[in-house]
């Protein structure tokens, strides 16, 4: 009895070194909108920013919707493919789990989401900052639960963390009239209204652990094909443009102010915004033959806000940069996250599975 009960403590003893020890992998949790979103906003049921339809997810995977609002992976993905980190699933996702979440983190992003509570209304369900922030506080009280306060402390300081939001506060909400802060704020002093939120909100993170997190940039949101077909010449849209670039100024000076403040904070801010530019004004150079209609349409029909199963899709996917009205193509966010790691020089963390493969791409139905 005696050698049973030693030989039970001394296995209680072993477990808890292990978690004490935290051989918890790293991993890392995403906070973002449409952009990021790699399934929640298909579990909202009333939400209308849904990528829940064929073709989205074409070339990932089974080629049917996951959703991403991509024909493939996110930045996200890519760059978290190369650093060797899992791909954490959607909060969403009734499969997940603890361990799920101690073996490959979470995707809180949410399609149509955005940085101010207010931000895309018009879509009625979504997640904003603040929410996702609130999930990933529900999330630490189950690894807390799970682990114990003290591992769980270290597994979450551990971990990477990424925010990637932005632009839906502009293109849906402050560029559109209907929105109160269309006429409550000028150009000025919504960026600042942004910044203001966006300092609160890593400051909470870092209050709940986040040490090591990027803030993605904004890329030239005058470009995307909603914003050319609503202009009279189907050029971008300058002011929308100076938009993301004041963002990205702002939100660099706040990483870097937040960075040299916060005890043992890096945080970093991710700007590709000058390559996209140049992948748009100059694509044949980045092998791409088209940069200003969606790969998805609805033929002469536009803006098809999404891409629909009626919808006619290009021949060849691998050659356009942006995937619908929206949302870059997986090509071009290849191009996009593989800037992001050389620009920021991220390291592969922990054991490896090799790059991020780019998809197959599978043909086309007109094909």
């Amino acid at each position: 009895m005696k050698f049973m009960v030693a030989l039970t403590m001394m296995a209680v003893t072993i477990f808890g070194l292990l978690i004490d020890g935290h051989n918890c992998k790293i991993v890392q949790f995403i906070f973002g909108d449409s952009l990021s979103d790699v399934g929640n906003n298909k579990y909202l049921s009333k939400s209308l920013a849904q990528a829940s339809l064929p073709w989205y997810g074409i070339d990932f995977g089974n080629g049917l919707p996951n959703g991403r609002f991509s024909n493939g992976r996110t930045v996200a993905d890519i760059i978290g493919d190369n650093m060797g980190l899992s791909r954490p699933p959607a909060f969403l996702d009734p499969s997940l789990t603890e361990d799920m979440i101690i073996e490959n983190g979470v995707n809180y992003a949410s399609g149509g989401g955005g940085i101010l509570n207010e931000t895309g209304g018009l879509f009625i369900q979504r997640f904003s900052l603040y929410k996702q922030i609130e999930l990933f506080e529900g999330t630490q009280t189950l690894i807390k639960s799970k682990i114990g306060a003290q591992a769980a402390e270290k597994f979450f300081q551990e971990a990477r963390y990424v925010v990637a939001l932005g632009s839906n506060d502009f293109i849906n909400n402050y560029l559109m009239p209907v929105y109160r802060d269309s006429w409550t704020y000028n150009d000025q002093t919504f960026i600042d209204y942004l910044m203001e939120t966006l300092q609160r909100q890593l400051k909470l993170l870092h209050s709940l652990g986040a040490r090591q997190l990027m803030v993605f940039g904004l890329g030239p949101m005058g470009c995307i094909p909603l914003q050319r077909v609503l202009s009279t010449s189907g050029d971008c849209q300058d002011r929308t443009n100076k938009l993301a670039l004041s963002f990205n100024k702002a939100g660099s000076k706040l990483t870097e102010d937040l960075s040299s403040k916060l005890p043992n904070a890096s945080y970093r801010f991710g700007d590709a915004y000058d390559v996209v530019n140049d992948v748009i004004s100059n694509p044949d150079k980045y092998g791409f033959s088209n940069a200003e209609t969606p790969c998805c349409s609805f033929g002469r029909i536009r803006p098809a806000l999404t891409c629909i199963p009626a919808s006619v899709l290009c021949k060849d996917r691998s050659k356009y940069v942006f995937w619908d009205e929206y949302h870059p193509s997986d090509s071009a966010n290849e191009l996009i996250a593989r800037e992001l790691i050389k620009k920021l020089g991220f390291l592969r963390v922990g054991e490896t599975n090799g790059p991020s493969p780019a998809p197959a791409i599978a043909p086309s139905p007109e094909e």
